[in-house]
């Protein structure tokens, strides 16, 4: 999808770039977790290193906060498209469009940086291997020698407010849509 939006010249319009935009992060999601675990179904293996799972959390996070923020991009896309198609190709030009996805972007990286750092000022006293092919945090947690618990608070804090911001900016857009689109002046009527 990302390459037909990319290659077709009719396609080229903020709503299908943030579309390509949203393919690309759900390709590389995937890629964070399956190539490990057929290369562990291949070679018999069942683990991940702790720096593979340090990286392997910080893309699964960074690219899973970012598609949070992009589907709120979008859903402010649908509500401009939606409630002022008139005044759609003036509101979402390519500079907004572009400044929203790389927004999308950076808050997810933030994110993912601000978990990896937290958790790799954990010192490790187990194993140097974790017995999954998918890493998260908790799992990290418990190969730590160190108190956790003073930093589980912000993490999971974190976590939640990347997951309630976009959904409550998606909530309220699509409210907007719903009540403009109920209205008695957006029928005419």
């Amino acid at each position: 999808m990302v390459l037909l939006i990319y290659l077709d010249t009719r396609l080229h319009t903020p709503m299908y770039f943030l579309l390509s935009q949203l393919s690309l992060m759900d390709l590389m999601l995937i890629c964070t977790t399956v190539p490990k675990m057929a290369c562990n179904y291949l070679f018999g293996r069942k683990s991940i290193s702790v720096a593979g799972c340090e990286a392997q959390v910080f893309f699964y996070v960074s690219l899973f906060g970012a598609e949070g923020f992009l589907f709120a991009v979008m859903a402010y896309d649908h509500y401009v498209a939606i409630c002022y198609p008139l005044q759609y190709p003036n509101l979402v030009k390519w500079k907004v469009c572009g400044l929203m996805a790389a927004s999308s972007w950076i808050l997810g990286v933030s994110d993912g940086i601000v978990d990896v750092v937290a958790t790799l000022s954990f010192s490790c006293c187990s194993s140097r291997e974790i017995s999954l092919f998918f890493c998260d945090i908790p799992a990290l947690l418990r190969l730590s020698c160190t108190d956790t618990s003073t930093f589980e608070t912000p993490i999971f804090s974190c976590c939640v407010l990347m997951l309630l911001f976009p959904l409550s900016l998606i909530i309220i857009s699509y409210t907007h849509v719903i009540i403009m689109c109920g209205s008695h002046e957006f029928w005419g009527g």
